[in-house]
C-alpha cells in the first residue's frame, strides 16, 4: 500500500476472458489526491481470490467500482505504488470525475467534462 493520504479510490474489475491465460478475474484499485498534479496510482491489484477480496473491500467501504475490460488490461501491467500510464489518463479521468461528482468533491472551477 502507500503512505499517501487517502483520496477517492476506485476498484477496477475485469470480467473473465475466454483465453486460458485470462480465466481469472482481476481487480485493480486506484488512488488519486484531489488537487494533486500527480497521476492516479495503482494501490492494489490481484487476481482470482485476491481480486474478490479487493472487490469485497471496495463494496463494503462504498468505494465506486467500474467494470472496464479494456482499461483493466492496460492497468494490470502497472506495478502497485506506480502511476497509471498515459494511455489510461482519459478513461481514468472520466471515472474520477464521476466519483468526485458523486462524492460532492469535484474541485471548484473543474468542468470535468459535460454534465
Amino acid at each position: 500500500m502507500t503512505d499517501r493520504p487517502a483520496g477517492p479510490r476506485l476498484a477496477q474489475d475485469r470480467a473473465n476472458r475466454r483465453a486460458p491465460a485470462d480465466d481469472r478475474k482481476v481487480a485493480i484499485a486506484l488512488s488519486h489526491d484531489i488537487g494533486s498534479d500527480q497521476a492516479p496510482t495503482v494501490v492494489a491489484k490481484g487476481y482470482g481470490a485476491v481480486a474478490e477480496q479487493i472487490l469485497r473491500l471496495a463494496f463494503d467501504n462504498d468505494v465506486k467500482v467500474r467494470t472496464d475490460p479494456d482499461l483493466a488490461q492496460i492497468l494490470e501491467v502497472v506495478e502497485v505504488d506506480c502511476e497509471i500510464p498515459v494511455q489510461a489518463f482519459a478513461a481514468v479521468a472520466e471515472i474520477l470525475t464521476y466519483v468526485y461528482r458523486m462524492n460532492g468533491t469535484l474541485p471548484a472551477g473543474d468542468a470535468g467534462g459535460t454534465s
